[in-house]
């Protein structure tokens, strides 16, 4: 009876053993699988989001030199005016990451920063020139440097940027949607994203 018993115990455990190790290769490949998922949907993310907006710029130029001394000066002025396509786009294949199998973690470790680019077309009214002071190079220079900042604080101080922003935050809010949908868990700089109302403040953090 006892080596009954005892031959019944060892079956069980044997079984028991086997069966965990099934499952725990199951699970395995259950993780893998979403690993492998996860990637997917960053490498489907990774593309370049990119939002378009147009400024107009009217500039005048002036500039006035002494000539003999101090006796007289000679002057130059231009209308300009600028019509400037401005793109701002995020490379999100730039996007450094971790993922965690042991801990079903996704960990975003830096997104990349926007890439702002300014197409001016300028048109040039009204030049005008003295003899002794002719428009050169470095006047056409000064007047390009000084429509793109001042293009730069029209860009900042319109929705451009925050549009941008938006339109990066939804593409991130995608792996918060993929992964809760997993059981994994978005990780930002080390802290846990546990709602799509968090993006806002990672919102803010690009904004800075």
């Amino acid at each position: 009876m006892r080596k009954i018993l005892f031959g019944v115990v060892i079956t069980l455990i044997v079984l028991l053993t086997f069966k965990y190790c099934e499952d725990k290769k199951e699970d395995k490949i259950v993780i893998e699988a979403h690993s492998a998922l996860i990637q997917e949907q960053i490498k489907n993310v990774g593309k370049l989001v990119v939002t378009e907006g147009h400024f107009s710029e009217v500039f005048s130029y002036k500039n006035s030199k002494a000539v003999f001394g101090d006796l007289m000066s000679a002057e130059k002025k231009a209308l300009v005016v600028v019509n400037a396509d401005v793109t701002i786009a995020y490379d999100l294949s730039k996007i450094e990451y971790h993922i965690d199998e042991t801990t079903k973690t996704l960990q975003i470790i830096s997104i990349p920063k926007e890439e702002i680019k300014i197409n001016p077309d300028f048109e040039y009214y009204d030049v005008q020139a003295d003899f002794l002071n002719q428009f050169d190079a470095k006047d056409y220079n000064t007047i390009k440097n000084t429509v793109k900042e001042s293009l730069m604080k029209k860009i900042e101080a319109s929705e451009l940027k925050s549009n941008a922003q938006n339109r990066l935050i939804s593409e991130l809010s995608k792996f918060f949607i993929l992964t809760n949908s997993l059981g994994w868990t978005l990780q930002y700089n080390e802290n846990p994203i546990e709602d799509l109302n968090q993006f806002q403040n990672l919102e803010k953090i690009l904004a800075d």
